[in-house]
């Protein structure tokens, strides 16, 4: 099954590497670059095995959230715990944080 994925990342020290994270994306499927760190991909991954395929290479202290458009699911890491809980308690299916 195909899921249309958006993606969006932080890399919050110095000298991370954009091109290692681009490339995890590009692995995964169809994509597009929509901005610096915002991407749509057209896969069969899931939400939370492209969040944790790309989270794989990434630093604990970024920052990752993978929305699935076509099931209405979230996956992501290390966002701010208000964040977290304010998407939990609002999103109207199901999301899940790491």
């Amino acid at each position: 099954m195909q899921h249309n994925l958006f993606i969006s990342y932080d890399l919050n020290s110095p000298g991370q590497k954009y091109d290692l994270v681009a490339n995890k994306i590009k692995a995964l499927g169809s994509w597009a670059k929509v901005q610096k760190s915002f991407w749509y991909l057209n896969t069969t991954c899931t939400a939370e095995e492209a969040a944790k395929t790309v989270w794989s290479i990434m630093d604990s202290n970024d920052s990752l959230i993978v929305v699935d458009t076509a099931s209405n699911d979230a996956y992501w890491f290390n966002l701010a715990p208000e964040t977290s809980q304010f998407i939990q308690r609002h999103w109207a299916a199901k999301s899940h944080a790491a």
